[in-house]
Order: C-alpha cells, then sequence, then structure tokens
C-alpha cells in the first residue's frame, strides 16, 4: 500500500532505530485523546509526553512539530474510524456512498471538531493548509479520486467531469456545509450528494 506523505516524510528522516510501534501508537492516541477532551491550546508536546508517559526527547525525535505530530493523531485516528473503503466491498459508486455517509456521521462527533480545529491550528502556525494537506488529506483523496476514476473507466459513474473535480465537489460541499453550519450534514445527505455528482448508473 501506497505511504502517506506524512509517512514518506518519517521514513526519510528516519535513519537509525525504529520507532517502536507500541509507543508510537501511545503517543498518536494520547495527543488525540488530549485534542477530544481539552482542546488544541492544552495539547502542548509536554502534555502529550506525561500522558503517554513518553520521554519529549522521544516525541522529537520522532515528529518536526507540534503540527505534524496533531495531524498524524488526526490522521491515525481516522485511519481506524474512516478506513478507505475495499475495492471488493462493490461499485466505486457504492464505495462512495459509504465513505461519504461515514465522513458525515463522523462530522458530527468529536471526529469534525478535531479535524477543525486541527486545519486552523496550521493555518495560524504556517499561514496555510499545506502540512495538513501532505501530512494526512493528500494520500486519502489520491485513493478516492482513483476510485471515481476506476467507476468512470468501467462505466458505472455516468459523470464526466474530471475525477479530482468530482471529488472536491463531494468533500469540499460535505466540509463547507458543516463549517458554516448551513444545514445538517447527515449521511443521508452524503449518499444522496455523491450520487448528484457521480451519476451512478443504474
Amino acid at each position: 500500500m501506497a505511504k502517506s506523505g506524512g509517512e514518506e516524510a518519517d521514513s526519510a528522516r528516519r535513519r537509525g532505530r525504529p520507532r517502536s510501534i507500541e509507543t508510537s501508537n501511545s503517543i498518536l492516541e494520547s495527543a488525540y485523546a488530549l485534542m477530544a477532551a481539552t482542546g488544541l491550546a492544552t495539547t502542548t508536546i509536554d502534555a502529550v509526553a506525561r500522558h503517554s508517559n513518553v520521554s519529549k526527547m522521544t516525541i522529537y525525535k520522532w515528529w518536526p512539530s507540534r503540527e505534524a505530530l496533531l495531524i498524524d493523531a488526526f490522521l491515525h485516528h481516522a485511519a481506524q474510524m474512516l478506513p478507505l473503503p475495499p475495492v471488493s466491498s462493490g461499485t466505486p459508486a457504492a464505495r462512495a456512498r459509504r465513505h461519504a455517509a461515514a465522513y458525515a456521521e463522523a462530522l458530527q462527533g468529536e471526529f469534525g471538531k478535531v479535524q477543525l480545529a486541527v486545519i486552523s491550528e496550521c493555518i495560524s502556525k504556517t499561514g496555510s493548509a499545506e502540512l495538513f494537506y501532505a501530512r494526512y488529506l493528500q494520500f486519502r483523496r489520491d485513493a478516492l479520486v482513483a476510485m471515481i476514476a476506476a467507476g468512470q473507466k468501467d462505466g458505472s459513474i455516468l459523470a464526466e467531469g474530471a475525477p479530482e473535480d468530482l471529488y472536491d465537489a463531494i468533500y469540499g460541499g460535505l466540509f463547507y456545509r458543516y463549517v458554516f453550519g448551513i444545514a445538517p450534514v447527515t449521511p443521508a445527505y452524503a449518499r444522496s450528494l455523491v450520487d448528484l455528482v457521480l451519476r451512478p448508473k443504474g
């Protein structure tokens, strides 16, 4: 499986002793738990180190910045909560419906609040959301764009636009509606939006 931008960056950065999966997961889970429970302002490296019982030196060795750690903690949680749909789980359109519906449902809970907070943190610290895109969104976006393209190729998706534009219309629309509170972002709405944008055959 292809690595996300963050994973590739970490691989390139590490040259010595490989990180412990158990310790890494403990750090990521602690960071996400703190973000969800107390907010980003109090989710410092010190707080994560205390919560996970890991030294600050270890955290700084594996993550180049606090922002990178927060994004990877969100990525770690999202990978479990919103796994990318496997090829064996139905047509591209059916998989898109399920994933969009799961995303819409996740937005209603702590996941949505943490995602928005992490993006805001990136923008306030670096002036853009590029770090969030590189470490989290790019890999997932590329995988779902490829899924849409496969549906166009096999004829199960009738929409003729560029797969990237179709993806952005679905997930950008859901996020826009969520951020501004225009109307509830429900799983049913997400499924109907997928059908409106992709025009699945049959």
